[in-house]
């Protein structure tokens, strides 16, 4: 499916009138939108080609083979939250259960608030105390969450998003980029589980949707 970018279609009336302030903001709105859209087909490209990959899969050799693609809710502009960011400094470091006897050290960095299909929303976002000391990982922090599509479209064990430190007390939740964990494609995996503060009362209709084997 091609999604074509919105032209100059006003070239042609500006001999003739003053173009109107209202008909450049919409073009404008229309450009975001479509480039938004594209860069959601290409994290849905690159995340098929990541578990094609026998290098980079988390898939068992078994159903890796007659992978083709997973299956994406369409995307949605709509899921792109620019949330409100509320840093936790003083926030004590924690063990985060996980699928196996493992435990992940996090803290929460922040709380991140915002509206979503007409109801005001809170989620944690956490930073781990081991990849925070790291150079390649010292801005990443880390969304768990659930919702009500688990279990149904979605992986009843919820879904990630992966984020980086804002500069300011603006966050964006792309849901469209929400993915699964790796153990719900194989169980050797160990995977932080979602906390309960991270329970959305809503459906979130974007990202990645259940593996079906």
């Amino acid at each position: 499916m091609r999604y074509l970018l919105i032209g100059c279609i006003f070239l042609c009336l500006s001999c003739k009138e003053e173009k109107k302030y209202h008909d450049v903001a919409q073009k404008k709105i229309v450009n975001t939108r479509s480039e938004a859209i594209l860069e959601i087909l290409e994290f849905q490209r690159a995340m098929n080609s990541e578990f094609k990959n026998p290098e980079t899969s988390p898939l068992p050799d078994k159903y890796r083979k007659d992978f083709e693609i997973l299956d994406f809710f369409p995307p949605d502009t709509n899921y792109i939250i620019h949330a409100n960011l509320i840093r936790t400094p003083e926030a004590l470091p924690f063990m985060m259960p996980t699928t196996t006897d493992r435990k992940s050290e996090e803290v929460v960095y922040g709380v991140a608030s915002f509206y979503l299909n007409g109801m005001a929303h809170q989620l944690e976002v956490y930073q781990n105390k081991e990849l925070m000391l790291q150079e390649k990982y010292k801005e990443y922090l880390f969304l768990p969450f659930t919702d009500q599509t688990n279990g149904k479209e979605t992986y009843a064990g919820g879904r990630y998003l992966d984020l980086s430190i804002p500069k300011g007390d603006t966050i964006i939740l792309n849901f469209n980029r929400a993915y699964n964990p790796y153990c719900a494609y194989n169980k050797k995996f160990s995977c932080p589980l979602v906390p309960s503060s991270n329970r959305l009362e809503t459906k979130i209709l974007a990202g990645v949707k259940a593996f079906n084997k």
